[in-house]
């Protein structure tokens, strides 16, 4: 087996799992748990799972000096913790198609980032690319449709995953320096602590206080799937694949990962795809590949996750 077929093997699988993930959520909240409940048994799952497997398999490497400690707290903060809450926040107040085009946007984020806190130049197609998308987002966001009667609280369910998306862009960008100086498991460690810290104080007593004994078998299923496959197994594949995809091979799964989700929602009755829908898709996907374009003479894009970690 090449190791190419192993790359596209584990980006897809991953994107697979991400995608399912919208619908799935949606038999879970919020009639056996709450959003919070959810994040706070991934988290703890992760974060121990993740402490035990750096201290096998790199015991010896710790994030040192100062600074790299506080970016490492402001990445556990952004890229899990905030992330995670706003995510499910979100998710449980709209529709799992506007949530996965919503998240798409990430890009788009590193690109805004990546020019305030690093000096990138954005080019005129970034630039359109930019304006585009938030043209997409925007509409996507604020436009009413027939499910108003069944997810009333739409519009600020898309705000928290715009929101979702926004602070996980960011930790793309403040995560490299980390994930190039130190082991994965070392930064995965860490950030997952620093996320456990940052989310359980909010969850804990709904998943303390959740009653598990009504859990029919496919709910502890579900939530099963959110916390090893959701959590623990997409982290683990991404990180792998992330060091030999291309940016090209990238920006594949960028797109396939809502086209994947609307599939799910639709076979399992979740959601419905709309014209009004299909075209905020198309602005979101067209502003993604404008900020996606390299700039002529510029180095080799930095490698950046396909997909945003629900």
């Amino acid at each position: 087996m090449s190791n190419q077929f192993r790359v596209h093997a584990a980006l897809f699988f991953v994107t697979v799992i991400y995608a399912a993930n919208y619908s799935l959520s949606k038999d879970v909240m919020p009639q056996y748990m709450t959003p919070f409940g959810i994040v706070t048994l991934r988290v703890l799952g992760a974060s121990s799972f993740f402490a035990l497997i750096k201290y096998f398999v790199a015991p010896q490497d710790k994030i040192i000096g100062w600074a790299d400690n506080w970016r490492s707290i402001i990445c556990g903060v952004c890229g899990i913790g905030v992330n995670q809450l706003l995510f499910f926040s979100g998710l449980n107040l709209t529709s799992p198609i506007s949530a996965s085009l919503l998240q798409t946007i990430a890009p788009i984020v590193v690109v805004i980032a990546s020019a305030v806190l690093l000096s990138e130049k954005i080019t005129v197609p970034r630039a359109l690319g930019i304006a585009v998308g938030a043209v997409g987002a925007a509409s996507l966001i604020l436009s009413r449709n027939a499910q108003a009667a069944i997810y009333p609280h739409a519009t600020l369910g898309n705000l928290f995953i715009l929101a979702n998306a926004t602070v996980f862009g960011l930790y793309l960008v403040l995560v490299q320096p980390l994930m190039r100086k130190y082991h994965a498991f070392t930064v995965l460690a860490r950030v997952f602590l620093v996320g456990a810290i940052v989310a359980v104080p909010f969850g804990w007593r709904e998943a303390l206080g959740t009653n598990y004994a009504s859990f029919p078998l496919k709910i502890w299923l579900e939530v099963g799937y959110m916390v090893v496959f959701l959590t623990i197994v997409a982290y683990l594949l991404n990180n792998w694949a992330l060091k030999y995809a291309s940016p090209a091979l990238l920006g594949v799964y960028i797109y396939l990962q809502p086209v994947l989700a609307v599939l799910f929602a639709v076979a399992l009755g979740k959601d419905h795809l709309t014209w009004s829908k299909a075209g905020q898709a198309m602005l979101i996907f067209v502003g993604v590949w404008l900020v996606s374009q390299k700039p002529k003479g510029a180095p080799a894009a930095a490698v950046v996750p396909e997909t945003v970690m629900d």
